[in-house]
């Protein structure tokens, strides 16, 4: 498989202070885009680890999810943005904006194996099923990178994206790469391949967070902007149906049986459950603290891990649809 056409241009950004209070002692800050905030959970395959991170705190955490409790706190972070397992869950691929890299962290010593440059604005990560390829957003440039995780190689940088953030999902055929754009609210279908761009889906407001059901035929994107769960055909590029939620959905979380998808609401601190087959919410999750897209399954459909703002992790069941248990995240240092 070849990625042609496509070259990689030098990636270059300026850069911003942000003045910021942390630990209650005003410091410098040095960001490349602060003002935009989000956060990130990534449990491994085997479901025995999880690794959170918010933008706004410096320090990534990594839970060991048997014992309840936490395994390491990694520092030197600036603005970590997207967390993500291998698919043979050795290795965790973690980004930041501000440091404009990727870097590959081996799961069993949570030493840094390899760092990948991208350069200001690295943002969402997706990879493929066989763990080949990693496709990661740069917000900054509007481009998303391809890089070959076999020789640890960029293939490609495709253009023609305005603003792509945490928005990213692969296709499970693994032909399509769904990239959202938060400038123009809508959603750039890229070929997987030949990163060829094949279309756009348009009118979301304040996109967010994405999921593609397992047949590859419906899309679930989160409106921000209105409150609502977009529902799409990704055969005819159209929104189809949106669906009112709570405050503020950043989440929208397909169960794996694909029956319900989850919305994280922000504004109002809770989840919303919609039931895809009859197109509504019927459950709503409380107890939370202000969850975004950070929402992840286990294998058998019957829990939830939720990342609270504090990077506490909110354990779900999800036939009661309450929180049942909690995971008390380090204080900030």
């Amino acid at each position: 498989m070849m990625i042609k056409n496509y070259r990689i241009p030098g990636l270059t950004a300026v850069a911003f202070l942000l003045i910021s209070t942390i630990a209650g002692a005003a410091e410098a800050r040095w960001t490349f885009d602060g003002d935009i905030h989000n956060n990130s959970l990534a449990v491994s395959p085997d479901e025995k680890t999880a690794v959170a991170s918010y933008s706004e705190r410096s320090d990534v955490v990594v839970y060991d999810l048997a014992a309840g409790k936490v395994r390491k706190v990694m520092k030197g972070y600036v603005t970590p943005r997207n967390a993500l397992f291998s698919p043979d869950g050795k290795a965790i691929f973690l980004s930041d904006s501000s440091l404009g890299v990727v870097k590959k962290i081996s799961t069993g010593t949570l030493d840094v194996a390899a760092t990948l440059p991208l350069g200001p604005g690295a943002f969402g990560t997706a990879i493929s099923r066989d763990g080949q390829r990693l496709y990661v957003n740069n917000e900054a440039a509007s481009t998303l990178s391809v890089y070959d995780l076999t020789h640890d190689r960029p293939i490609a940088v495709v253009t023609g994206f305005a603003q792509p953030r945490q928005g990213i999902k692969i296709s499970p055929d693994g032909k399509t790469v769904y990239v959202t754009n938060f400038k123009g609210d809508k959603i750039t279908l890229v070929d997987a391949v030949t990163g060829d761009i094949r279309g756009e889906i348009t009118g979301f407001s304040k996109l967010r967070a994405i999921s593609v059901s397992a047949d590859g035929r419906t899309l679930y994107a989160a409106n921000s902007g209105s409150n609502t769960i977009a529902v799409v055909d990704t055969q005819k590029h159209v929104i189809t149906a949106t669906i009112p939620v709570g405050q503020d959905p950043y989440g929208a979380a397909l169960t794996p049986d694909n029956r319900y998808v989850y919305s994280g609401n922000l504004g109002d601190n809770s989840l919303s459950v919609i039931d895809t087959a009859a197109g509504k919410v019927v459950s709503t999750v409380t107890g939370l603290d202000a969850p975004r897209q950070a929402i992840v399954f286990n294998k058998d459909g019957t829990r939830a891990w939720v990342l609270n703002k504090d990077l506490s992790i909110a354990v779900v069941d999800l036939k009661k649809n309450r929180v049942i248990d909690t995971i008390k995240s380090p204080p900030q240092t």
